[in-house]
This record gives structure tokens, sequence and C-alpha cells, in this order.
């Protein structure tokens, strides 16, 4: 059999498939997700995340110097607030000394190189759960986006590198944009999440944060799965009122959407690959159903192959020390 074409020939070596591979997996591409909480020595294992911890300042600080040790560039942050200090506007998200400005200071006092995004969203703060402030039974948009506005420039004088904000609501970036201008803060990034489904993937985080919420469900300003045009649109939006690097939120199940993202947009694209998504490997793995170690490879190759600069995961530090063999 003579053929012009054998295509197997670049496949037929570890090295050779190496030399050709179009998608390429390091660990500067992962955005590692880091929850704190309150107290000293603190490491609790998050029941439905398993491997993954709450942790207080000291041991986030070892964690964050493994990391970077690992070649992971950046971590995204999210506290765990005292039910004795949730109400309904997030008063404690704007304390200067909150747990969350507190993290970010001692992070940028010890390891100043390590990029520092932070999460800009009500839940964690809020009485009822939800991302905004309620009134009634409804979410409202505009004095939400007061509120994370000055949550963001609290982050940014704390040493913020990129706030991140989660929420989406109408307007908040460019909102956010103009108070971080406003504030002297001009090299304070956002991180916006540009389109962020309603997903019943969230779950394990919710329980990580305690900020599940208390009424409904968030489907009024995260967005229908059924959606494909609409994550564009939004996406657009953003890029236009100031947004540095968009994401797509979750990931696994939303791969077009970040390839659609990607082919229209001229900033970073970011995907979080999210709690739920690391659980059922986990999970999966655990039952012994599949190889914990290439399943993570894969996907998050996978993630970065539609398009995605950044990726979000849990597996962050797993997949670097993969990497690192």
């Amino acid at each position: 059999m003579i053929l012009l074409r054998r295509n197997r020939i670049l496949r037929q070596t570890p090295a050779v498939r190496a030399m050709v591979a179009e998608t390429t997996l390091r660990p500067s591409d992962f955005i590692a997700p880091l929850f704190v909480t309150e107290g000293h020595g603190v490491k609790d294992e998050i029941a439905s995340m398993h491997g993954y911890y709450r942790m207080s300042i000291d041991n986030t600080m070892l964690e964050v110097r493994e990391l970077w040790a690992l070649g992971i560039k950046c971590v995204l942050l999210f506290v765990k607030c005292d039910d004795s200090l949730k109400d309904n506007r997030g008063t404690e998200a704007l304390n200067p000394d909150g747990l969350m400005q507190r993290t970010i200071k001692a992070i940028k006092h010890a390891l100043p190189e390590m990029v520092v995004m932070t999460d800009v969203a009500l839940d964690p703060f809020s009485s009822h759960g939800h991302d905004g402030i309620v009134e009634g039974h409804e979410i409202v948009n505009d004095p939400t986006v007061k509120v994370l506005a000055e949550m963001s420039v609290s982050h940014g004088l704390a040493g913020a590198d990129f706030v991140a904000p989660s929420d989406m609501m109408d307007g908040r970036i460019r909102a956010i944009r103009e108070a971080l201008e406003y504030a002297g803060l001009t090299k304070t990034g956002i991180m916006s999440y540009s389109a962020k489904y309603a997903s019943c993937f969230y779950g394990p985080f919710r329980d990580a944060l305690d900020s599940a919420p208390g009424f409904g469900d968030k489907k009024t300003y995260q967005m229908d799965y059924a959606n494909r045009l609409e994550a564009v649109k939004e996406t657009l939006m953003d890029v236009e009122e100031g947004a540095d690097i968009v994401m797509v939120k979750p990931a696994m199940a939303y791969l077009d959407i970040i390839r659609e993202i990607k082919n229209v947009v001229e900033v970073p694209v970011s995907a979080y690959h999210v709690s739920g998504e690391y659980a059922m490997i986990k999970a999966a793995a655990k039952m012994g159903w599949l190889d914990e170690d290439k399943a993570v490879l894969e996907s998050l190759t996978g993630i970065k192959r539609a398009g995605a600069s950044l990726i979000a995961t849990y597996y962050a530090k797993h997949a670097a020390m993969l990497l690192h063999g």
C-alpha cells in the first residue's frame, strides 16, 4: 500500500508528539483559588472537595509559597465570613481590616511577585447568600454595583493586583473601573466573570464558603446555560467597560463558549474549572473508574485548547506537580 501522507508519522514517539503538540500546558497557566478563614493553624478539609481546604492566613501563606515554588504565579482569594458579620449590604466586605484585606496584605508583603486576584461579590458576606443586595425577593442591581465598586477599591488599596467581579450585575465593570481610577488605583486590573452561567456545578464551592442562597436561585443574574450568543454580548460589553481579562465559568461543559469568546476579543480569556468539575474527577478516581492524573491533565489541556490563556482550577497545585514530573 503506497500512501503519500501518513499522519501517524507525527505520533510515533513521545519526543515527536511533544515536538508537534499544538497546545502546551504550563504551571503559569493556572490560577489557584484559595479559601481563607479566621483563626491560626486552621486547615479544614472541605467535605465535598476532597483534598481541598479552608485555611487560616498563616497556613495560606505556606500554601502560597509552595505554589510559587511550583511555578504558579497567581492566586484567587475567597474568604469565609463569620455568620455574625453577615448582613444584607455586605458591610464586612468593605472593612479595611477584614479577612480579605488582611490576607492580601500578608501575601503581598511576603511574596510581592505573586499575582493576587480577589473575588468581588457579596454572597460570602450576605445574610441571604446572594451576590447582591436584596429588597423583598429581588436582587437589586444598581445599589449592589455601588457596593461592588467600593469593595474593589478596598481590595486595591490593600494591594490586590486584580479584582475579579463574579456577581453578573449589569454595568459593574464600568463602575469598578471608574472607582479604581478615581481612587488612583490605575495599576489595579479587572478580571471579569463575563460569561458566568447559572450552573449546578457550583455546589461544593458554596459548601466551602457557606454561601448557598437563602431563597430562590441565581438565575435572574447568572446566565442561562442554553444561551451562546448572550455570552458573546456580555463579554464584549465588559471589554468595552474596561475589563482586562474575561472569564467563562464553568469550563468543561462550556468549551464552545470559551472558543466563541476567544475568537471575538483581544484580551486574555480565562476559564474556571469549578468545584463540581473537580469533585467529579475526585469521586470517579476514588471509585477506580479513571486515572486521576491523566484525567486532570487531559481536562486542563482541553480547556486551554478551547482558547483559555488562564485556567482557575482547584487542581492547580496537583497539575503543576504532574507537569514537573
